[in-house]
């Protein structure tokens, strides 16, 4: 089986419930089990700003999905709890975005793995890092707990 580690986020409606409904279907699926799963994490957001504060987990799975399986199993839990893509960055119900597989680099149209902007984004190192504190950049071999992104105030645990 395959380590997966994805990040979680939802900023519109009971962002929780979200949250909580993206992490059991993906422990539903047939080829995945839910590991482990941060706290929750509210941010404020990044890119596009004029919307409502995040809240984010971070999950690690195990899995017999290859990645772009994967993938596509988050893009259809994404259009179950009603997902629209309408602006970059944008509001939205759900976000499963896949950090890490195994210690892969993988790079297709429609994947890069590791995620691209991770090392950038403390919404995302930090509940990572709170479930596998050891974790390494496979691109960089860098310690993503060194990452400058970790200095930043702005991600607090929610409630």
């Amino acid at each position: 089986m395959t380590e997966a580690f994805i990040s979680i986020g939802s900023n519109i409606g009971e962002r929780h419930i979200y949250l909580r409904s993206a992490i059991q279907a993906l422990d539903e699926l047939d080829k995945v089990s839910v590991e482990k799963v941060s706290s929750i994490y509210e941010t404020e957001p990044v890119g596009y700003t004029d919307q409502a504060n995040f809240l984010n987990v971070v999950v690690s799975v195990k899995t017999e999905f290859s990645a772009h399986e994967l993938l596509i199993a988050c893009q259809q839990i994404e259009l179950e709890l009603g997902r629209e893509r309408t602006i970059r960055w944008g509001p939205r119900t759900v976000d499963l975005d896949i950090l890490l597989f195994n210690q892969d680099n993988i790079e297709t149209e429609n994947l890069i793995v590791p995620h691209p902007r991770m090392g950038e984004r403390a919404f995302v190192l930090i509940p990572l890092l709170e479930i596998a504190p050891d974790m390494v950049d496979p691109v960089s071999g860098k310690r993503f707990s060194e990452m400058a992104a970790m200095h930043d105030k702005g991600v607090r645990i929610w409630q």
